[in-house]
């Protein structure tokens, strides 16, 4: 079953905010089976909307539409349905009953003209309950394509995509199952590792296919497995991770679908119920940033200290300024003292401290742009590590902060062996 996603908005053409629902409904559709077989973006124009309902046409089994179902005069996409359909609105007297509701019992003002115009729906239509907005879902099939159009508000599509679309597709479709495991790897380049596995890839089946999918420190690959078959293609996939396990075992991290390295890091530190705190110059608190960002972090992590001035090295860290005068800042000596001084500071298990040059210039320092060092303190020793990132600016950044949550988790990893 192929799925095309639309979304309709000139403010995702014109970059003034992000399209994050097409990524939701794709993980949504893959995890049932639902092959995405494109997706795009267009304007608010109807010209433009009825163009590519009909390039759609039978070209896949079902096209989802979000954006344009608002009250407003620029939001065209019911009364395009109709164009399309050769239909009419007509007022859905449920959906009409559920506004009311939500206007004035919930928002407590009187309903507007405009409010119970959100009632009217194409008469063919199947109308899929919006909980959460007066926009209802529209359901409507044409020869061999369903289209589904969706408000573009994220919290009421996603409501409408696990609770009437997807139900809606399992329930009256035969699909084949899809299913996918993600190897997580840090310390190697793509090149590199497709050269340590490539006979492992070349005995792949056809039914399996391997995606890398790199970024800055990290590398994922995933395996994906498409049939009829559920129990053979779980058995294959578990065979083929645990023989790709034995050539990479040094640098996998973990094996599920949806974990960073954040996310893997927490689980550890959890586990071992130990606590970390950081110290970060050049990398801004991007590190506290990423860790922070997991649900139940703060079991954990207790704290960071962004020493961006030398100043705030100096009387809030604690770092000697004669070490400063005598290194620079830029040292291992200097980032050596940050995760000391922070892990005592906040009474943490381990530490990570960044000092670099991120750029553009070289600043107080005269070390080169793109070099960093990072310190790991740990509760029996402190490693410190030189790295040179290049440029731009936001790739030492990046890399800086993945690098030194790498260094984190192989430390603790070690006692989990």
């Amino acid at each position: 079953m192929k799925a095309a996603i639309v979304t309709i908005g000139d403010e995702i053409l014109i970059g003034q905010i992000v399209d994050t629902n097409s990524g939701f409904i794709a993980k949504a559709l893959d995890k049932i089976g639902v092959e995405v077989y494109e997706m795009l973006s267009i304007s608010d124009s109807q010209e433009h909307i009825l163009d590519t309902f009909s390039k759609l046409q039978n070209t896949v089994d079902i096209v989802i539409i979000t954006g344009g179902l608002g009250p407003t005069k620029d939001d065209v996409t019911k009364k395009t349905f109709c164009d399309y359909f050769e239909d009419e609105l007509v007022i859905d007297e449920s959906v009409l009953a559920h506004v009311t509701e939500l206007i004035e019992g919930y928002f407590k003002r009187k309903i507007t003209q405009i409010n119970k115009d959100q009632a009217l729906v194409p008469s063919k239509v199947t109308v899929l309950h919006n909980r959460y907005g007066t926009a209802p879902g529209l359901w409507m099939k044409k020869e061999k394509t369903v289209f589904v159009s969706l408000p573009g508000v994220p919290f009421e599509m996603k409501y409408l995509v696990e609770n009437e679309i997807i139900p809606k597709l399992v329930n009256e479709y035969d699909r084949p199952y899809i299913l996918h495991k993600t190897i997580l790897t840090y310390g190697q380049g793509e090149s590199l590792v497709a050269e340590r596995i490539e006979k492992w890839e070349d005995s792949l089946p056809s039914f399996l296919k391997l995606a890398y999918l790199p970024s800055f420190g990290k590398l994922r690959l995933r395996l994906t497995a498409r049939g009829t078959d559920k129990k053979m293609l779980e058995e294959a996939i578990a065979d083929y991770v645990d023989s790709l396990d034995s050539i990479i075992h040094d640098i996998i991290v973990g094996f599920e679908e949806e974990d960073t390295i954040e996310v893997v890091l927490g689980k550890i530190l959890s586990k071992q119920n130990v606590t970390l705190s950081t110290a970060e110059s050049c990398t801004g608190g991007k590190i506290a940033e990423m860790i922070a960002s997991v649900p139940g972090a703060s079991s954990y992590f207790r704290g960071s200290v962004v020493a961006y001035a030398t100043e705030v090295k100096i009387h809030v860290l604690g770092v000697s300024e004669s070490l400063i005068q005598e290194h620079t800042v830029v040292s291992a000596e200097v980032a050596k003292a940050m995760a000391l001084n922070v892990k005592a500071l906040l009474k943490t298990d381990y530490a990570i401290a960044t000092t670099g040059n991120a750029g553009p210039s070289k600043g107080e320092a005269s070390a080169n742009v793109g070099t960093v060092y990072i310190a790991l303190a740990t509760p029996n020793e402190v490693v410190v590590e030189m790295f040179d990132f290049g440029q731009p600016r936001e790739k030492v950044i990046d890399r800086a902060a993945v690098k030194g949550l790498e260094m984190l988790l192989k430390e603790i990893s070690k006692k989990e062996l």
